[in-house]
């Protein structure tokens, strides 16, 4: 058994989301991941007594929830829909509150290089207000690496008014861009609250592709290594989202996690 806390995306079992719990038991995950923005998890259809009854469940398979995935799918750095994409967000604040877990996780657009760049100051404005509302609930809100490089998501979070933004590291989506792993880690040393476990290449055609865990361009040791160095506790929580049998693909990655 290893030291590190391992989870799983629960969607990446295509189980269901309490098949996949139950299947993330099974094989040994210590906690999971779960989408919360449709279907019977999304804030407005579960009442506060299904909230009850969930943690009950979760708890009763020896697990905890390690994040909340909140990602509706759009970006923040635009103005149409924006009112209706954050007060969906401050719901799933609300939820986070109610499952006990402090984290949520979601992509928020393309950070642009310039600080001056109008869809940058959009989403910076939409972020502080997020940030607020998660501070006054003790969660924080932790963005996914990937569509730019780290040290240009560390430069916006610190520009913020807000403590509350963090980092989601997924070292794959990095790897698929030909961004840094390490050089990202470095770079979002204080935002890092949360992982997910990937793994992937660039292609020659300057496509990504995720590949199975230690297969794909992911320094995993100097990686880990970095974490270590940097103070993370946190969950590696796998995320499959290719592969025809991903239960077989998970649990492989469970066991190359536990090597560490």
């Amino acid at each position: 058994m290893g030291r590190l806390k391992v989870g799983v995306m629960i969607e990446s079992f295509r189980l269901g989301v309490r098949g996949g719990i139950a299947k993330a038991a099974e094989l040994g995950a210590d906690g999971f991941q779960v989408y919360v923005t449709n279907g019977e998890m999304y804030p407005d259809n579960l009442s506060q007594s299904g909230r009850r009854d969930f943690l009950h469940f979760v708890n009763s398979h020896g697990l905890v929830i390690s994040a909340l995935c909140g990602d509706f799918g759009k970006p923040y750095d635009r103005e149409e829909g924006l009112d209706e994409l954050i007060g969906k967000t401050k719901k799933v604040i609300d939820l986070a509150v109610d499952l006990k877990t402090p984290i949520i996780t979601t992509h928020i657009g393309v950070v642009e290089d310039d600080p001056k760049a109008k869809s940058r100051q959009i989403m910076a404005d939409a972020l502080n207000n997020v940030g607020a509302y998660a501070d006054s609930r003790g969660v924080v809100f932790a963005t996914e690496t990937g569509p730019e490089p780290g040290p240009v998501l560390a430069d916006f979070i610190a520009s913020l008014k807000t403590d509350s933004v963090k980092a989601n590291f997924d070292p794959a989506n990095l790897a698929m861009k030909g961004f840094g792993v390490i050089e990202g880690v470095k770079a979002l040393a204080p935002y890092i609250v949360h992982t997910h476990a990937k793994d992937g290449i660039k292609q020659d055609d300057g496509s990504g592709k995720e590949v199975p865990l230690g297969e794909g361009s992911v320094p995993w040791d100097e990686y880990i290594a970095e974490m270590d160095k940097i103070g993370y506790t946190g969950f590696y929580t796998i995320e499959r989202e290719v592969g025809d049998n991903p239960g077989e693909d998970i649990r492989k990655a469970i066991d190359f996690l536990r090597k560490w």
